[in-house]
């Protein structure tokens, strides 16, 4: 699979439930401006899952390759188990409109949401898997986008009506499909 579509699938699907896209439904009705909110949640896409894929591809660079597959796969089957269990989103965490705007605090909102989350995570396997930084963050981003745009645009209309339980499902089948595929490349470079 190329590095671009894995990462733009798996990270789109993985996203929806996430807290980011809770994120996303938050500030769109707190707010109403789209454009700031969806330029905010570019640049700190942009920048978190920059700074994931590099530590992903370091990764890559730095450890022997039987460690580094065995890496990935344990990376890929967490991934899988981890989007099952759902995220909450407290209204508390949102940080308060100040007079930087609505693009800054999306934007720092978004960053900080995302340190530590499955997407971050998922960031670091695909790059240390692919060795493939701008495709990878491209992808990832351009998933993130596809996940939280629409929720952004028309979330607090269609928000109880996807069936997310369904997409976390098929979000953790493709990552134990990947898992699976890291593990045969494992067992080979033994």
């Amino acid at each position: 699979m190329h590095p671009f579509l894995t990462s733009t699938a798996l990270v789109a699907l993985a996203e929806i439930g996430d807290k980011t896209q809770l994120l996303s439904l938050l500030l769109a009705a707190r707010y109403r401006a789209p454009i700031p909110i969806v330029l905010g949640i570019l640049v700190a896409t942009l920048a978190n899952h920059g700074i994931a894929a590099g530590v992903g591809d370091m990764l890559a660079r730095v450890l022997e390759p039987s460690i580094l597959n065995w890496a990935v796969v344990l990376s890929f089957v967490a991934m899988g188990l981890w989007i099952l269990v759902p995220d909450k989103l407290d209204e508390e965490d949102l940080s308060k409109r100040s007079a930087r705007g609505i693009f800054l605090t999306t934007a720092l909102s978004f960053f900080l949401a995302e340190m530590g989350d499955k997407t971050q995570v998922a960031t670091i396997a695909l790059a240390a898997r692919f060795s493939a930084w701008i495709p990878v963050v491209a992808g990832t981003t351009l998933g993130m986008l596809l996940a939280n745009v629409p929720v952004v645009l028309f979330g607090h209309r269609f928000a109880d009506r996807l069936p997310s339980r369904w997409i976390h499902a098929v979000a953790a089948v493709m990552f134990i499909v990947l898992g699976a595929l890291a593990l045969r490349t494992a067992l080979l470079t033994r």
